[in-house]
């Protein structure tokens, strides 16, 4: 209806005006509109209504169409004091719509505790010039509310304890000026709530404690200044809602125990500028949050306290910024941080989770896992593809870590072996040298299991000596010093080895051809007491040469002498490994 202009000059012509619709007018207007560059002026002709004829309207029960008109005063409260009524006294406005109007009132246009009938509250396409509006208190009975395409004033508007029972919210496209914008403890009904595309300029923007119902909710492609924003205790009901791609500025964002409700939650592509976001003690009951491909700017992201126990939160590929970023005692069902940069500090120290997803992301300074003030409840953690530059402060038993990775059920042996050595490195840089001993023998299992898996799948005939391999590696490297980071497991091993070559040898002197001689003559040991006492020597590699064996025995020498250094030097690796730490 209006162009873009940056002047404009009225002319109130008494020349009758007939609207579209053959509804007559006594008095026009005309405006100038001039375009930005000074350049082009357009001539735009409207209806004039004055404020005592409007007051007329009003008084008789009168539609108040007013499309298409030109209007320089408008206040209710002009109404109250002309008729003696109280302040708050609902003034009924039957049928009320202003599209394609211009309004260009001195003083705040005023429809404070306004009573709407019988139709949509209107001003589509309508243009503001001057004045603030206020509709505090007003309710609107059926219909809702349209100011979709419209350029509202600079200055602040008052939304605040408006009722809308029925109908739908409609603010698409609307330009808002400069000023504070309240919409404080409004009550929407369960028609959809259109913000899409629109822009709230620079001022602060309320929806403290609003009441959004059951309809969609829908602040798409909009446009935030360098003002508050603060959701703090709304409330919303069973609708979607959608910040997709919405531009914030960098004023603080504040959701605050906000209630979504039950309907998917959608950030994704929104751009956050620098100032702090809160999330702290929101609410959602089922569904989904995501902020797929959101960027956040230099203030800090806190969702603590938040309850989201039946909610997967999606943060797939976001660009977290300079903030540090926390879910202090949050919970969630779900919490997807793939593909993510974390270049600051972030707390994961949440309530409760089921599945933590951190694959693919790169961490350079801090993730804290550290249980302090109450356990960690989680049940799977996903490592996979990190890369770790910071640090993961986490305690092995305390967040139940193997439990993390092996309850993992779509990661594969190699995957989880890749996790475990992360973990690994980490616990080695945090000074954990323990817990990192435990990391590193995951490791090498599963990496062994990785290496049998992955070679017969490959070649189904490299089992015959795949698994024999394998079984090398588990009891000689794994059952007998678990890796080299146990060297009190390797003493234990070298008891077990030792006695069991000693039973045998005793075995095999008493019940076959198998001698052991004495070169020193005659020996007061018995048969068992030889056997032990050889094996000794043998398998500690002593040598002494007063005994020596006849028969079966040479073959076992052999062997029992391999074992024996074999495990002494596994034990002086761990012990010195153990000791230099």
């Amino acid at each position: 209806m209006f162009p873009e202009f940056s002047e404009y000059s009225v002319e109130i012509k008494d020349k009758e005006f007939i609207r579209e619709d053959g509804k007559k007018f006594r008095q026009s207007v005309v405006l100038i509109l001039v375009s930005p560059d000074g350049h082009h002026k357009d001539e735009v002709v409207l209806g004039y209504l004055e404020e005592a004829e409007m007051f007329r309207m009003i008084s008789e029960g009168e539609t108040m169409n007013i499309d298409q008109c030109y209007i320089d005063q408008l206040s209710l409260s002009d109404y109250r004091k002309k008729h003696d009524l109280e302040r708050k006294e609902l003034v009924k406005l039957v049928g009320f719509t202003a599209c394609n109007s211009f309004f260009n009132n001195t003083h705040v246009i005023d429809f404070e505790y306004a009573e709407f009938a019988e139709s949509e509250v209107s001003f589509e396409h309508s243009f503001f010039a001057k004045s603030a509006i206020s509709m505090h208190g007003a309710i609107i009975r059926s219909g809702g509310m349209n100011f979709s395409n419209t350029k509202l004033p600079s200055g602040n508007l008052d939304f605040t304890n408006l009722h809308v029972e029925q109908g739908e919210i409609n603010f698409k496209n609307t330009i808002f000026g400069v000023g504070n914008i309240d919409f404080q403890d409004a009550v929407f009904g369960d028609g959809e709530v259109e913000f899409t595309n629109a822009d709230f300029n620079d001022g602060d923007v309320s929806f403290v404690n609003t009441q959004f119902a059951n309809g969609k909710i829908s602040f798409k492609v909009a446009h935030f200044g360098t003002g508050k924003i603060d959701f703090h205790f709304a409330k919303m009901g069973g609708g979607d809602v959608s910040f997709e791609r919405t531009e914030f500025g960098n004023g603080k964002i504040d959701f605050r125990t906000v209630e979504f409700g039950t309907g998917r939650v959608n950030f994704n592509r929104a751009v956050f500028g620098d100032g702090d976001i809160s999330f702290e003690a929101s609410q959602l009951k089922n569904g989904k949050i995501s902020f797929t491909r959101a960027a956040f700017g230099e203030g800090d992201l806190t969702f603590e306290l938040a309850e989201y126990d039946d909610v997967d939160a999606n943060f797939d590929r976001v660009d977290f910024g300079a903030g540090n970023i926390s879910f202090y005692n949050a919970r969630f069902k779900k919490l997807f941080l793939t593909s993510c940069h974390f270049d600051y500090y972030l707390d994961l120290r949440v309530a409760r989770c089921r599945y933590i997803d951190l694959s693919d992301s790169i961490v350079r300074d801090i993730m804290d896992l550290q249980p302090y003030e109450f356990e960690i409840d989680v049940d799977t953690i996903n490592f996979s593809g990190m890369r770790l530059i910071g640090r993961i402060y986490i305690d092995w038993e305390k967040n139940h870590v193997k439990r993390l990775i092996m309850s993992q059920t779509d990661t594969s042996k190699r995957l989880k072996a890749e996790q475990f050595r992360t973990l690994k490195e980490n616990f080695n840089i945090t000074g954990k040298y323990s817990d990192e001993d435990k990391s590193y023998v995951e490791f090498k299992r599963q990496e062994s299991l990785a290496i049998l898996e992955e070679g017969i799948k490959k070649n189904p005939v490299s089992a015959i000596w795949l698994y024999p391999l394998y079984a090398f590696k588990l009891v000689v490297l794994d059952w007998a010093g678990l890796y080299a980071t146990n060297p009190v497991r390797v003493m234990i091993s070298m008891l077990v080895s030792y006695s069991i070559f000693s039973l045998i040898a005793a075995v095999m002197t008493l019940s076959s051809k198998t001698y052991l001689i004495s070169s020193m003559g005659e020996s007061s040991l018995t048969v068992v007491g030889k056997a032990f006492y050889y094996i000794a020597i043998t398998f500690l590699t002593i040598g002494y040469g007063d005994y020596y064996p006849a028969g079966h025995l040479h073959w076992l020498a052999g062997i029992v002498g391999w074992v024996g250094l074999f495990l002494m030097s596994y034990f002086t690796v761990a012990f010195v490994r153990k000791i230099l730490r």
